[in-house]
């Protein structure tokens, strides 16, 4: 039995929604942004994980220190509690995206390899039970479990994750011809890194406020009212502390609000940056904007399109 998985590229945080909000991405021209794990079952035989593609040498060498080899642990230890015993399984990880990029590099290993885990074993997990091992497994490198990448990488579309007991990812609505611009600074930032610089506590003014700013936006989302959208996509939270751990941030923000975004922020814990554009012509326009501020900065970077991915995390033939 083989099947081979994909998922997307995502923004965590989506300015608005500390670890709690996020979206998949899919580029306009059709292509694939995000990782590919084919997974095989061996039977008796050792498995193993290959793991290849243009980022395959930014990843550990040794195959337990991957994200992939986490999740097969995690779905091998939620079968034995389901009474199944697993199998030897063979993994290879197609790692296109770059790691510490903030466009949920971990995400889409850990979602593809579970995904493509499921469908071998003919699916003995619902969608939530695959979200929550994805969030252990994210936290295994992060250093808590989060959903904002694993729930769109895996759900797709623009999730929000509702507090409580039980997972609840809830599956936001999006402008309709909007674009979301990616610029990706030739820069790495480890997600470990952008965390330290976070206050271990909040002034109960700022916490108000970046609630009623999340609430505001879902609001204005549901309301397809762009104005108060573009007022309330922003990071209050986590922005102020990590835009000096990203070169030049203030002037590419600065230049893509100039040139027309509806708003503009690290995506997940950066280095990259999104912002939402009304039209494809905008987005041109911004995408090249951003680009020339991280040049000005003394950083090269390369700017994408994208759309919201609805499907996540998807078997490919």
């Amino acid at each position: 039995m083989k099947a081979r998985a994909y998922a997307p590229a995502t923004i965590g945080n989506f300015a608005a929604g500390f670890d709690a909000l996020g979206m998949a991405l899919a580029p306009l021209d059709g292509s694939l942004l995000g990782d590919v794990v084919e997974a095989e079952l061996t039977g008796r035989n050792r498995g193993g994980l290959l793991v290849r593609g243009p980022m395959a040498k930014s990843l550990p060498k040794n195959p337990r220190e991957n994200l992939v080899w986490h999740a097969l642990d995690l779905f091998s230890h939620r079968l034995r509690r389901y009474g199944l015993e697993p199998a030897a399984v063979r993994l290879i990880l197609h790692k296109n995206l770059p790691v510490c990029s903030g466009l949920g590099s971990s995400a889409s290993s850990i979602a593809a390899a579970l995904t493509a885990l499921n469908a071998v074993y003919c699916e003995p997990f619902s969608p939530e039970t695959l979200l929550e091992m994805a969030g252990e497994a994210e936290g295994r490198v992060s250093g808590g479990a989060h959903y904002d990448n694993v729930a769109p990488a895996l759900l797709g579309g623009l999730q929000l994750l509702a507090p409580g007991e039980c997972l609840t990812p809830l599956r936001l609505p999006f402008f309709e011809r909007a674009v979301v611009v990616i610029v990706h600074p030739e820069l790495q930032l480890p997600t470990a890194r952008a965390r330290a610089v976070l206050p271990r506590s909040l002034p109960l003014s700022l916490c108000v406020a970046a609630g009623s700013n999340l609430a505001a936006l879902v609001h204005a989302l549901h309301a397809r009212d762009r104005d108060l959208f573009s007022e309330c996509l922003r990071d209050l939270v986590a922005e102020p502390r990590r835009k000096k751990l990203v070169r030049g941030f203030d002037a590419v923000q600065a230049a893509a609000l100039e040139a027309g975004a509806l708003g503009c922020s690290l995506s997940g814990s950066g280095p990259s940056l999104f912002a939402v554009a009304d039209s494809r012509r905008e987005a041109d326009r911004i995408a090249g904007a951003m680009c020339d501020a991280f040049r000005r900065a003394g950083v090269e970077s390369r700017g994408m399109l994208c759309r919201t991915d609805p499907e996540g995390a998807r078997l490919l033939p």
